[in-house]
């Protein structure tokens, strides 16, 4: 029986008369990286804010570790959603610091977190003197701070070099080992192929197509033919 850490059940979300997320069941496996493919407004950064707490859904439920979700279970999440909240005039220990002191959380994670995104020989330089890759990655390791089961991740490739791009992508592969499981938002499906175990295509709020990634597959062909069917009739989800 496979043994899903997150999953959604007909999860919407509707601003006035805009539907902007429905019916979403999304089933994310234990230890593995679970891409959430759209274009551009297709509903996956509500999605991810609706299981942070960050939105209320309008219907719908969120079942987080076998129980429905309450804000205890924030506690055993990561998030980073746009641009990491970082004070660019602190080095990458001392925004660590202040994480942990505000959260209660032991100062040794502080030397674990940043041994884990390679940052531990940042030594005096301040954050906004860091490259945009070196940014994402204190980013991540803010959000990994509480040690959490869940990593959600929103465009975490945004704006970096392909150096930065390869650097993060490594990291991110390396999380389900450490009992980390991601859910990754992007639209850059080259980036979410060479990442996923899963992945799951929402457009126009709708969720179109989840299923494991298959070797040989194209992708691309892939989204835009489930883009394509959404944008051309109402629909629940495919899943295959």
């Amino acid at each position: 029986m496979t043994e899903y850490l997150l999953e959604t059940r007909a999860l919407s979300k509707s601003f006035k008369k805009t539907e902007a997320v429905k019916k979403l069941n999304l089933r994310v496996r234990k230890n593995t990286i679970y891409g959430l493919l759209g274009p551009n407004g297709a509903g996956k950064s509500t999605t991810l804010k609706m299981m942070t707490g960050m939105l209320r859904p309008t219907a719908g439920e969120i079942i987080f570790n076998g129980h429905s979700w309450s804000r205890k279970d924030l506690e055993n999440m990561g998030v980073l959603i746009e641009w990491p909240p970082l004070y660019d005039n602190l080095t990458a220990e001392e925004n660590l610091k202040v994480r942990t002191t505000l959260l209660g959380l032991p100062e040794k994670r502080i030397g674990q977190v940043l041994k884990l995104v390679d940052l531990k020989n940042t030594g005096s330089k301040r954050a906004g003197q860091f490259s945009m890759g070196m940014k994402q990655r204190l980013g991540i390791a803010l959000a990994l701070l509480g040690n959490p089961k869940l990593l959600i991740l929103d465009e975490p490739t945004n704006g970096l070099d392909p150096i930065g791009i390869q650097e993060l992508r490594e990291l991110i592969r390396s999380f389900p080992k450490h009992g980390i499981t991601v859910i990754l938002s992007s639209h850059i499906l080259s980036e979410v192929e060479l990442m996923a175990d899963d992945i799951g295509i929402i457009s126009d709020g709708v969720l179109g197509y989840q299923s494991k990634i298959h070797k040989g597959e194209n992708l691309e062909a892939l989204f835009m033919q489930v883009v394509k069917n959404s944008r051309a009739q109402e629909g629940g989800d495919i899943s295959c």
